[in-house]
């Protein structure tokens, strides 16, 4: 782990960057790119991804090269990015540009990744089901920070670790697309193709409840939208209800292992298996797919839906500007191609050991990620 700087300033943060707000109407700004807080990744400072200025509504703020987009809204998401392009951003988002008399416009999105800030900002978050921080809040809170050329030292270890952790990042997502161009060839290929609408192949394709039970901090799990991650259902962004609510909510939908969950609000498409034996309720912002096994096998159909085709049709469907949302009655119309049981028994064995390649460089992307997240912890102190 590194050492803490042996010298440290104190700065409030309004000397270290200023707050640009120049707001303008999307169709009034000489820019093409939208950067909303659903194109951010959390923990990374890349922009991956944007929409178009002509998609979206309402007054935007506009931002340079070199900006600093920082969620402002549920801070503890972690979505901070710094642009490589102009553009315009939501007003979710605060731009930020770096003072360089007081701090490397290069270090500051470093520090601002780091836990210390990221605590410190949401402890002075406003809001319950949307904390958001505030400028006059943030601006005179006040963080002690290396000198200068400290900072430019701490710079080039932290530039190295990320360009590291963004190359192994992209061999993954180039590992899987390779993976899904594989499975498109092979269904293709096979003499046996099933061509229709998804639910045709579903025994259904529902929601979730539509009249919210009370939530208490025990008891059956509650799954909305935010707790759909990386495949997984996340116990620690659930909810819970009690069993009596359960029962009533599950006279809709009573969950089953093998089913597929999809986010239908805010960022659409997100994908989740439901474990075997695990009891839960879900609210009206997830869809339920349930495979019909005599054409569909469960764990085919999750690979269908993480599919980039699949992914391009949510975002083709989904409608709304400031979130996003996906009807069932599109959900059901999606355009599939299978193969047969006995292909896809045989394609997911292949996907197996795609996957045990994915496990690989997501060990390597986790342990860099921790080298990262040590040189952060290393850069600054709590002022006193």
């Amino acid at each position: 782990m590194l050492e803490p700087p042996a010298k440290l300033v104190a700065h409030r943060f309004d000397q270290l960057a200023d707050q640009i707000n120049d707001r303008v109407m999307p169709d009034e700004a000489d820019v093409e790119r939208y950067v909303g807080l659903e194109h951010l990744d959390p923990d990374s400072l890349r922009i991956r991804r944007w929409g178009d200025t002509s998609e979206v509504e309402s007054t935007k703020l506009l931002f340079q090269r070199g900006d600093i987009i920082f969620g402002k809204r549920r801070v503890y998401q972690r979505k901070l990015a710094v642009a490589d392009f102009e553009g315009i951003c939501s007003a979710h988002a605060m731009v930020l540009r770096a003072k360089p008399e007081s701090v490397l416009p290069e270090f500051l999105p470093f520090f601002m990744q780091s836990d210390l800030f990221m605590e410190r900002a949401l402890s002075i978050s406003v809001g319950s089901l949307s904390p958001t921080i505030n400028w006059k809040a943030l601006a005179k809170e006040e963080f002690l920070l290396p000198p200068i050329q400290e900072q430019a030292r701490l710079v080039i270890l932290l530039e190295a670790l990320a360009y590291t952790l963004e190359a192994t990042t992209t061999l993954e997502e180039k590992t899987r697309a390779v993976e899904y161009a594989f499975i498109e060839a092979e269904t293709q290929a096979s003499l046996e193709v099933l061509r229709g609408p998804i639910s045709e192949f579903c025994e259904f394709i529902t929601d979730g409840d539509h009249n919210p039970p009370a939530r208490q901090e025990k008891g059956i799990p509650y799954i909305v939208v935010n707790c759909l991650i990386d495949g997984k259902i996340d116990d620690q962004q659930c909810t819970y209800i009690n069993s009596t609510d359960f029962d009533r909510v599950s006279r809709r939908y009573y969950p089953q292992g093998g089913d597929v969950l999809v986010s239908c609000v805010g960022s659409v498409g997100s994908v989740a298996v439901v474990p075997e034996g695990y009891v839960f309720a879900a609210d009206r912002s997830i869809a339920v797919y349930r495979a019909n096994k005599r054409f569909l096998l469960p764990q085919y159909m999750e690979t269908i839906l993480r599919s980039p085709r699949t992914q391009r049709y949510f975002d083709i469907v989904a409608t709304g500007t400031a979130q996003k949302h996906l009807y069932l009655s599109d959900l059901r119309k999606q355009p599939i191609e299978l193969p047969s049981v006995q292909r896809q028994s045989f394609l997911l064995e292949k996907i197996r050991q795609f996957e045990e390649a994915h496990q690989q460089i997501r060990a390597r992307i986790q342990k860099i990620g921790q080298m990262y997240r040590t040189a952060l912890s290393g850069m600054s102190a709590e002022s006193s």
